[in-house]
């Protein structure tokens, strides 16, 4: 779902000056997420737009939504204050933190032409994945702000139904995907996620439509599968593709997602990115939330 932010809302946030945020370990503060919080509900027709983002994600059928900033950006350029603006909108999602010691808090995904082409850095295909999907404790949701989209107008971003996808494979796939025999990455120096899960189910949930998904396509060519293991997982991958939804990030384009509900990922940029000066290359910002029961739409009394 893409959500326009209205004009009038749009003049009042271009005059908001949100303070700095301050961190609680990893994790914004309260007292930040309050201020914001203050601050943003006096301006016209914020509380609509806030619970809009937040059906989008966790209502009936969502799970995604790209809210579009690009009108913001444009004003007050993609520096301090704009950023200050996207936390204090992912922070009515959920609470904002970096499981990265490297990283504050925003953590700048550009564009290496020499890097692994399949990573996010990369310039070809990142298949359908989930964020830190070897933690216990994976961020709930995943947001990437889009500060400069391929100037040669590849790397459409990539979107899926994970509990859809899951749904259109048989009970045999089913049941092998929600064995404990995946395993996929390196864990260290990671803070708000948990432990190490090695190895866990794809499906990780008692119900079914609940819980993760812990699916990342590079587990197929990196881990050690028995073939019966290995051929439900390609064919979740092949039902991920088949149910995608696509499209490119403009600048200051926000995008938030569900992860117990939505996979993502990005299709390769365009030829010739060595050709493209390193800060005219593509750029996203990469921000993480973590929920409460009550934010992940399943209301606990």
């Amino acid at each position: 779902m893409f959500i326009d932010i209205p004009s009038e809302l749009e003049a009042a946030l271009i005059d908001l000056p949100l303070p700095p945020w301050e961190l609680e370990g990893s994790f914004l503060a309260k007292s930040s997420m309050e201020e914001y919080r203050t601050e943003l509900t006096a301006t016209p027709r914020f509380e609509e737009i806030a619970a809009t983002l937040r059906h989008a994600l966790t209502g009936e059928g969502g799970g995604y939504a790209v809210l579009r900033l690009g009108n913001l950006a444009k004003a007050l350029g993609t520096d301090d204050r704009f950023l200050r603006l996207a936390t204090a909108f992912a922070a009515e999602v959920a609470v904002p933190f970096s499981p990265f010691p490297r990283w504050p808090l925003w953590k700048d995904i550009g564009v290496k032409a020499d890097k692994d082409p399949g990573k996010s850095s990369g310039i070809g295909y990142n298949a359908f994945h989930m964020d830190l999907v070897n933690g216990t404790l994976p961020p709930d949701y995943t947001t990437l702000l889009c500060l400069r989209p391929d100037p040669l107008g590849g790397g459409p971003s990539i979107l899926s139904d994970a509990h859809a996808a899951v749904a259109r494979l048989s009970e045999n796939s089913r049941a092998l995907l929600a064995e404990s025999v995946y395993h996929y990455g390196t864990f260290f120096d990671l803070f708000g996620v948990g432990e190490e899960y090695k190895p866990f189910p794809i499906l990780d949930g008692s119900d079914p439509g609940e819980g993760f998904v812990r699916f990342t396509a590079k587990m197929l060519e990196r881990s050690q599968l028995g073939q019966a293991h290995a051929d439900a997982a390609r064919e979740l991958a092949e039902e991920l593709v088949r149910g995608q939804v696509r499209f490119m990030l403009q600048p200051g384009d926000y995008l938030i997602a569900n992860q117990r509900r939505f996979l993502h990922g990005r299709e390769a940029l365009h030829s010739g990115q060595e050709t493209v000066p390193a800060a005219d290359r593509r750029l996203l910002l990469q921000l993480f939330l973590r929920a409460g029961q009550r934010q992940l739409g399943r209301v606990t009394g």
